[in-house]
């Protein structure tokens, strides 16, 4: 087997051939390239055309175009030779011509042997007898240096091998300083890079204390400025270690709150990625889950047990929950049940570190990143959690201050500038508010719509959200009243100029914050028809096909939420106790009871009070003379209740004469024309 030909431009048969005839005075007659030439010459000494000892002389023979010099030359023989080492297909006898010209040329000191040992394998340099140990051998110890090298840890690492330095190092960390300016922050970062240096610590145990101090710390802003001295991706990986150290089985102490804190600010000021500290909590999500799933669906069996009929009563029982005397209404059932459920869940908050990642997020304002975890957890319902409610109450009683402090003083206003009765006082308010421009950021409503139901827990700040909506709608209002927005035209609200695109946008935002969470949260306050009015000021800025949206939207059949589903069902059960005992005789007590149930529920209610009007047209009468409690909230929800049931398709309105109206039908017409008839009366 011969080598693979090679087309020979520099090295010719000719000059092959004056070169071994030794003519001193053949010299080719122009400068070649230096790196072809040599390739061109290695070959042919390797194909033995040519003696090894007639090398030098044919490097004499030419004059190089690129003029390198002696080392040079040496250098790009060393990577010539290497290359054609490399070639396994190479035979027997080329080999072992080649390795005989290498071993020619470092001993002709041509090329250095250092140039062959850096750049040819280890079994090559071996039978070129360059190196005095075998190629495995060298290999070995090549492993072995570079692990020193690079991997061998030269720091000191505990903080009892170098107590001073570490030492400094906390006091250091740990003074005072309340002036937190430029140049102490420059001062700071100098020194620590100084006892680093001085004292050889380890920079990732240097870190890790400063992240320590930090989390001991947290309103020194100096600690900001020192975090960007280490490598941001060391950052992610220490706060891993220390959130994986409370995952062990002997440690019975959970997580404290300044190291979700101390993450949730590092993660805000972009120092790590969220993604990459969210790897290393515990427990995953899919285990999270599926726990919850189960909790959750033993808690929505007991409320949809509620009003059911316990076929297994006595008689005793059954007369006993038939007593006329014994009316009652149970307007806490349903907090009562959540309170337990909130008991019974602390504990997730505790073990559950991506809910104490979410709680640190809150706590520092990053509704970004806390936005981001409140999708990832919503199968959880983060919000039932005591803490990360009221932390999220805060966020929007924070981003509602500015256009409220606007509201209110347009209110103060009013009282103001009204004088005598025959100025309607609320709607010198509106005019004041819409004098003023009222503006809400778009966080706000990604707030209400993760606040859901809770938002009960706060009625100061719903009634305060229902205000700041109905503000903001009255701003936009007038803004399309006013043309082109020629009151304000340098404002640029919302992204845009166009107000009445302003008016569309504020409108989807705030059925939004109704449907997801005023008026599920309503459902939950007990009797207070305060609430009610507030949300109905809000609601009634709407048409009426957008409120009879909501209502619609409701009450979903496949409601997920138990404390919500409680609520409802005991409202239901509540109902039709007292529909079976109200009379004529007990209707001031017992109306009073329908519209304590009616401002919580007022949809269940009703909805429940017009089924039993349809069946019994004798209960007509008293319960249109109970209706005189309701709210304006409550008689617009009742006649989408009666539109809904008229429009109700799958009954017949004609008996089966075809001549007289059903009598569900006539029970609903006399229902309302009754209920007409005594509203204008009074």
């Amino acid at each position: 087997m011969s080598l693979p030909s090679i087309d020979c431009i520099y090295v010719t048969e000719e000059l092959v051939r004056e070169l071994k005839n030794g003519n001193p005075s053949f010299k080719l007659s122009e400068p070649v390239p230096m790196l072809r030439f040599l390739y061109e010459l290695c070959w042919t000494l390797v194909r033995g055309e040519l003696p090894f000892q007639k090398c030098k002389a044919a490097l004499e023979s030419v004059e190089f175009v690129d003029g390198l010099s002696r080392e040079e030359l040496g250098s790009c023989l060393a990577d010539i030779v290497t290359q054609m080492a490399q070639d396994i297909a190479m035979p027997g006898e080329y080999r072992s011509r080649l390795t005989k010209l290498a071993k020619w040329m470092a001993d002709s000191a041509l090329v250095p042997l250092r140039l062959f040992q850096e750049r040819c394998e280890e079994e090559f340099l071996w039978e070129a007898e360059m190196i005095k140990i075998k190629a495995q051998d060298l290999k070995n110890k090549e492993v072995r240096v570079n692990t020193r090298l690079l991997y061998q840890q030269t720091k000191f690492n505990l903080l009892r091998e170098e107590s001073e330095g570490y030492a400094k190092l906390v006091t250091l960390l740990c003074r005072d300083s309340e002036a937190s300016t430029q140049n102490v922050s420059a001062a700071t970062i100098g020194i620590i890079k100084s006892l680093i240096g001085h004292f050889d610590l380890d920079p990732n145990r240097a870190f890790d204390i400063v992240l320590e101090c930090f989390e001991l710390q947290p309103d020194n802003k100096i600690f900001l400025e020192l975090i960007p001295i280490f490598p941001k991706s060391h950052a992610s990986q220490i706060l891993g270690f220390k959130f994986q150290y409370y995952q062990r089985m002997e440690v019975n102490s959970p997580v404290p709150f300044g190291l979700y804190k101390l993450t949730a600010l590092l993660v805000k000021e972009e120092f790590i990625d969220l993604d990459s500290i969210y790897a290393h909590l515990l427990p995953n999500d899919d285990d999270a889950f599926e726990h919850y799933n189960a909790f959750c669906a033993k808690r929505l069996d007991e409320a949809n047990k509620i009003g059911k009929i316990n076929l297994a009563a006595t008689g005793k029982d059954l007369m006993d929950d038939e007593k006329q005397g014994d009316v009652t209404i149970d307007l806490f059932s349903a907090l009562d049940m959540e309170t337990e459920a909130v008991v019974e869940r602390f504990p997730e908050l505790e073990n559950n570190q991506t809910l104490g990642l979410l709680t640190g997020f809150l706590c520092v304002d990053d509704w970004y990143h806390a936005h981001i975890l409140f999708g990832r957890l919503s199968p959880l319902n983060p919000v039932e959690h005591v803490q990360i409610c009221n932390s999220l109450f805060r966020l929007i009683e924070k981003s509602i201050s500015s256009a409220y402090d606007i509201v209110h003083q347009a209110h103060f206003q009013s009282f103001g500038s009204s004088s005598g009765a025959s100025i309607d006082a609320m709607d010198v308010a509106n005019s004041s508010v819409r004098g003023s421009f009222v503006d809400l950021p778009s966080e706000l409503f990604q707030m209400l719509s993760c606040a859901g139901p809770y938002l009960y827990r706060d009625t100061l700040l719903l009634q305060k959200v229902c205000r700041v909506l109905r503000g903001y709608y009255l701003s936009a209002l007038e803004r399309v009243g006013n043309g082109d927005g020629a009151l304000n035209p340098e404002i640029v609200i919302g992204g845009n100029r166009d107000p009445r695109l302003h008016l569309k946008q504020a409108r989807s935002r705030i059925e939004e914050a109704l449907g997801t969470c005023l008026l599920p949260s309503l459902q939950l306050i007990p009797a207070n028809p305060a609430v009610g009015q507030e949300i109905w000021e809000v609601m009634n800025l709407l048409p009426y096909e957008a409120r009879y949206r909501l209502y619609g939207e409701w009450e979903k059949d496949d409601e997920q939420i138990p404390m919500v589903l409680s609520a409802r069902q005991t409202a239901k059960l509540d109902t039709r106790r007292i529909l079976k005992r109200l009379a004529k005789e007990n209707l001031k007590q017992l109306g009073r009871m329908v519209a304590k149930l009616a401002h919580a529920n007022p949809m269940t209610v009703l909805r429940t009070i017009v089924h039993q009007i349809e069946a019994y047209r004798d209960m007509i009468t008293p319960v249109v003379d109970a209706f005189k409690y309701l709210t304006q909230l409550e008689y617009d929800v009742l006649e989408y209740v009666v539109i809904e049931r008229l429009a109700q398709g799958g009954r017949d309105k004609l008996k089966d004469d075809g001549l007289n109206l059903s009598d569900w039908l006539q029970s609903l017409a006399s229902f309302w024309g009754h209920l007409l008839t005594v509203t204008k009366a009074c």
